[in-house]
């Protein structure tokens, strides 16, 4: 997506980015809330993107405490001088049964419930735990907790999973629930960034999403999820 340049100079901007590469998602498994480490690619992955992410500025970075998030954080942090600020409520989705495996495994077994998860259905549970309505939520009010520590024209970086920022984007843009498989995922080590809209009196909504599922062309695509 071709970043929106025209954006208030007061407005807040929100970056989402997914972490590197785990051995898990090369493997084409379903981490949910596994604490999986990253892999070389995904350690690599992160150094290049945070080199990229330093020139926006950000002014506070906030971090799923899963490792494979929180270490893609500290490259960013290292680079910028910040600390990284952890909040559990930036969690992947709890996918309970389906966790450890693959998603060819998911839909053999469960072919239903994956059916309707893969179809985009909000409701349903992701191995009969976390649904998209329910990640949606934890993710917004951990957003919105974080956005309300930084001030005018400051960005604030938030490391998270595939899923997680997927459900985040859609509950803070305000799009019904029926809709929100209507965006893509992340590929790991992308980001999507959003802005404050300010001042516009007429708007319906309070972000508006500038880039979606950005990253440097050459890092290897690995599945969405996790």
């Amino acid at each position: 997506m071709t970043r929106y340049v025209h954006a208030h100079p007061e407005a807040r901007r929100i970056i989402f980015w997914r972490h590197g590469r785990t051995a898990w998602n090369h493997a084409g498994r379903f981490q949910g809330q596994e604490d999986i480490d990253l892999d070389r690619i995904g350690r690599e992955q992160a150094l290049r993107a945070a080199e990229v992410l330093h020139t926006r500025r950000p002014s506070l970075i906030v971090s799923s405490d899963l490792r494979r998030a929180a270490d893609t954080a500290g490259a960013l942090a290292e680079l910028s001088g910040l600390p990284v600020s952890i909040d559990e409520r930036l969690r992947e989705t709890d996918a309970g049964h389906w966790q450890g495996l693959t998603f060819a495994e998911i839909d053999e077994q469960f072919p239903e419930e994956n059916a309707a998860w893969r179809g985009g259905d909000p409701e349903v549970r992701a191995g009969g735990q976390e649904s998209r309505l329910d990640v949606g939520r934890r993710m917004l009010g951990a957003v919105t907790d974080a956005v309300g520590r930084i001030q005018t024209s400051e960005t604030l970086v938030i490391v998270s999973h595939g899923g997680a920022i997927r459900a985040a984007l859609a509950a803070l843009m305000g799009l019904p629930p029926q809709r929100w498989g209507a965006l893509a995922g992340l590929s790991n080590c992308h980001w999507s960034e959003v802005h404050e809209v300010v001042g516009r009196a007429e708007a319906l909504f309070s972000w508006q999403l500038t880039e979606h599922n950005v990253g440097l062309g050459s890092l290897p695509v690995e599945p969405l999820e996790g």
